[in-house]
């Protein structure tokens, strides 16, 4: 059975083949049973078949998840085959393009239509609203035409018109998009059942009964990713409940601002400001009082002397109870200020002075309820102060975790969570002489390699019940805080070491089918002990490395030593000794590899007596970690639990880590 958050199910056939279904949104903008991007990508990459039939009902969702898919598909070596059993809309009819045959069952329904999406804001952010759906319809348009033989200035016309197209069966085969329509499956009859079809404006003046009129005579197949019929389907918010949720902002926000100017009543000076932040909707309270001190701070001399930055009472208090948490609960680096109004504090202590804070009286609650009233008062802050001190508990613990991988390894950063390229060069070699007539000749542009990068997440979830607070009980909440911090760091260590101990130590097999560490790829070393001789071996080799087309020496220097931890003091010893430790007798021979490396690493995560050498990640990286957004720090989510007394709360990390490169390092297996 499909996950809840992956509404797709795999289904292995014979004969080395899979059935694909996708049965519901795309993306995860619409429900929770939406099949998402990331997920399907990272399946579909993971499937070694030779034929894939796709199933697709689905109302369509995310245009830059479904381009995702379509390109994932595309790129799969496997035989595509594309089966539409009820209804292809929207981006959903574009992932069927991607298959090398697409078959179409004659009762289903297939619908293109223009990209579009919501937007709030100023003139100018609606016109870049515009400019940027512009850039899905055109990247859509690409994909109808590599699917359907015709021109993509077809396909963008027939959007421009904003219109949603509907094709029968039929009318899909005989425009292009179909290549054989298929006996009727009465799987069509689940559409009403399963989509919210009012989304599209076909639907939505006709329904239910244009809904009723595409439903078939013939009883519903069951639908794999189908809730049970006592769990309520989750839709896509209404027209009215977006306004009214707006609304309610809007009004927060007045009355925030409004408060702020209370504070200086009598000052008609300021009248004229007012108005301004409550007619613009982006200025927000914070926003407002920034405002009102630049007014009240014009025509002002300056005054000599030290001046004092005064914060905000609220951020005061919460930051002084986050650190009074931290404190008690032993973080490292963390004391509470004499000072601190929250020191010595319990967790109920600064539970209850937060709905006291508020507003809210605690006169004749019991400690369970002044727990559950500070985490649901919508202006309590102490679901807030909880969550600050674990997020800076395990960014703390995050940052003082040891590691190696960053001495020696690239770090670089990935925009989502799709296989991202990196490329490497070829050279030109020498510049030609003329020719007898004092002709140029003409150069070949030389290949280029690559490697590529994806990220993936891990993560985990604690939860923090109201009986712990009353308890408190600090290392329910904030040691498992500090363990996650120094587990997302060990991770990505633990990750780049497995990736080098693959193959038997030489490493993950690159794009040409050979370890990363290979004779081919002459970076490995002569098999000995770790010494002045065989580390001089593994310099002239990463000198020897030419360029991709082979035209001229790279003439790398090895920069870091990496060996396991029993060979570490050996390691420095070689590296710092002024004379060549391994030559016997009276005589002193110099060191040839004395400085050599500006960091010797050595780490249990290396078994054997197998060494390595790379260059400087900066100047010829060979493995890389990758960080989504370049956000090279865990992140913390809180969510106010449901099946659990108290809060959950998300630990995430995403990274990957790929080998780029074999020129920037050499390997000796040792003995």
């Amino acid at each position: 059975m499909p996950s809840k958050h992956n509404p797709f199910s795999i289904k292995a056939l014979a004969n080395n083949a899979v059935e694909i279904f996708i049965y519901g949104d795309i993306g995860d903008s619409w429900d929770d049973e939406s099949t998402t991007a990331a997920r399907f990508v990272k399946d579909l990459a993971a499937l070694e078949a030779d034929a894939i039939t796709l199933r697709i009902n689905s109302p369509g969702g995310s245009v830059t998840d479904g381009l995702a898919i379509y390109n994932a598909l595309k790129r799969h070596p496997a035989t595509v085959t594309v089966e539409i059993d009820g209804i292809a809309a929207s981006i959903a009819s574009l992932i069927a393009m991607a298959g090398d045959t697409v078959n179409m069952a004659s009762n289903a329904l297939y619908m293109i239509h223009a990209p579009w999406g919501f937007s709030i804001g100023n003139a100018n952010e609606m016109r870049d609203m515009a400019d940027t759906m512009d850039k899905f319809a055109s990247a859509m348009a690409e994909a109808y035409a590599d699917g359907t033989g015709k021109e993509a200035s077809e396909f963008m016309a027939l959007m421009s018109d904003g219109k949603d197209h509907w094709y029968t069966a039929a009318e899909a085969e005989a425009a292009g998009y179909v290549n054989q329509v298929t006996e009727a499956l009465p799987i069509a009859a689940s559409i009403e059942k399963t989509f919210d079809l009012t989304r599209f404006p076909k639907f939505a003046k006709q329904a239910p009964a244009a809904a009723a009129a595409i439903k078939p005579e013939e009883p519903a197949m069951p639908d794999p990713v189908k809730k049970p019929a006592a769990e309520p389907q989750a839709t896509a918010p209404t027209e009215p409940e977006i306004r009214a949720k707006l609304q309610q902002e809007e009004t927060a926000r007045r009355e925030g601002i409004n408060a702020k100017f209370d504070l200086f009543k009598g000052r008609e000076d300021l009248a004229e400001l007012k108005a301004a932040c409550l007619d613009d909707f982006k200025v927000t309270a914070e926003q407002a009082g920034e405002k009102i001190l630049a007014k009240l701070a014009e025509g002002s001399e300056p005054i000599q002397g030290r001046v004092t930055v005064v914060e905000d009472e609220r951020d005061v208090k919460r930051a002084a109870a986050v650190e009074a948490i931290m404190a008690r609960a032993g973080v490292n680096g963390i004391k509470a200020d004499r000072n601190n109004p929250y020191r010595g504090y319990k967790l109920l202590d600064i539970a209850k002075d937060s709905l006291e804070a508020s507003g809210s009286s605690t006169r004749g609650l019991d400690q369970m309820k002044i727990v559950a009233n500070a985490f649901t008062q919508g202006t309590s802050d102490f679901p807030v102060i909880l969550e600050d001190a674990m997020h800076k508990t395990l960014q703390t613990s995050y940052a003082s975790a040891s590691d190696t991988w960053s001495r020696f390894c690239a770090t670089g950063s990935v925009s989502d969570f799709r296989a991202h390229s990196r490329y490497r060069l070829g050279s030109l070699g020498n510049l030609d002489s003329l020719n007898e007539h004092g002709e140029y000749k003409y150069k070949a542009i030389p290949d280029g390699e690559k490697a590529t990068i994806q990220a993936d997440t891990v993560g985990n979830i604690i939860s923090l019940t109201r009986k712990a607070i009353v308890n408190d009980d600090l290392s329910a909440f904030i040691g498992l805080a500090n363990m996650l911090g120094r587990a997302a760091a060990r991770t990505i260590e633990a990750t780049v070491y497995a990736l080098l101990a693959e193959n038997s130590g030489k490493g993950p097999t690159m794009d040409d089918g050979k370890s990363l560490f290979h004779a081919d790829h002459g970076n490995i070393g002569t098999a000995g002990g770790l010494s002045v001789a065989t580390l001089e071996a593994m310099r002239v080799l990463m000198a020897s490395q030419k360029d991709i087309s082979g035209n001229d020496f790279l003439d790398l220097r090895p920069a870091n030593l990496l060996v396991p931890m029993g060979l570490g003091g050996t390691a420095r010893v070689i590296n710092s000794a002024e004379y060549d430790p391994d030559t016997s007798g009276k005589m002193q021979r110099p060191n040839m590899v004395r400085g050599l490396f500006s960091d010797v690493i050595d780490t249990p995560r290396l078994s054997g007596t197998g060494f390595y050498t790379f260059a400087s990640p900066t100047e010829a990286p060979v493995i890389e970690v990758a960080f989504l957004d370049g956000n090279q720090e865990p992140y913390l989510e809180m969510q106010e639990g449901f099946d659990v007394d108290g809060t959950k709360y998300k630990v995430r990390h995403d990274f990957g880590v790929a080998a780029l490169d074999y020129r920037g390092a050499a390997y000796n297996a040792g003995q």
